[in-house]
């Protein structure tokens, strides 16, 4: 499982770079917790802050530890991070929709990519999924209630990460 960070587990609330700022969607622990059960689950994000000068890579590595240690303590525990900190201009491997950091989570933990989904609130999160033949899920949170109508042929949209969750373990049967 292959999760985005701002707009899908967390408010998204600009560049940020203070772990004080960080505030859980109310669904948020409650569906990884159920998720961590069947999943390993990994965080997935584009920091362009970074590479733009506007937050600095050690206080986005401080609200990404931060974040992790919360699940970790609720019994989600995340199992990598990746972090991109390039910005769009830049032309990296591995800014979403790239599908460089799954490609390297399947080569560095054994995942099954055929069997993993992506869950982000942009288009580019949905596609990161696909072109690594995961499957793609765009939330409707954060700014995914801006692109619902703007996601590639083969990914879904659902309300929020309760509903993914929903969705997922659903299709275990």
């Amino acid at each position: 499982m292959f999760l985005d960070r701002d707009g899908t587990l967390i408010e998204d609330r600009g560049y940020l770079s203070d772990p004080a700022g960080v505030e859980f969607f109310p669904e948020t622990i409650p569906a990884l917790q159920r998720l961590a059960g069947h999943f390993e689950l990994f965080l997935v994000t584009n920091q362009a802050g970074i590479a733009l000068g506007i937050t600095p890579a050690e206080a986005v590595a401080r609200v990404n530890d931060y974040v992790a240690d919360v699940l970790a303590r609720a019994g989600a525990p995340l199992r990598a991070v990746y972090c991109c900190p390039h910005s769009r201009e830049d032309g990296c491997l591995c800014r979403k929709p790239s599908p460089h950091f799954l490609l390297k989570a399947a080569a560095d933990h054994g995942i099954e990519l055929a069997r993993s989904f992506v869950v982000g609130d942009h288009p580019h999160d949905v596609q990161c999924g696909l072109n690594a033949k995961a499957r793609g899920i765009l939330v409707l949170t954060g700014h995914g209630s801006a692109h619902g109508d703007e996601v590639p042929p083969g990914g879904e949209v659902v309300q929020g990460i309760a509903e993914a969750a929903e969705l997922i373990l659903g299709r275990l049967g």
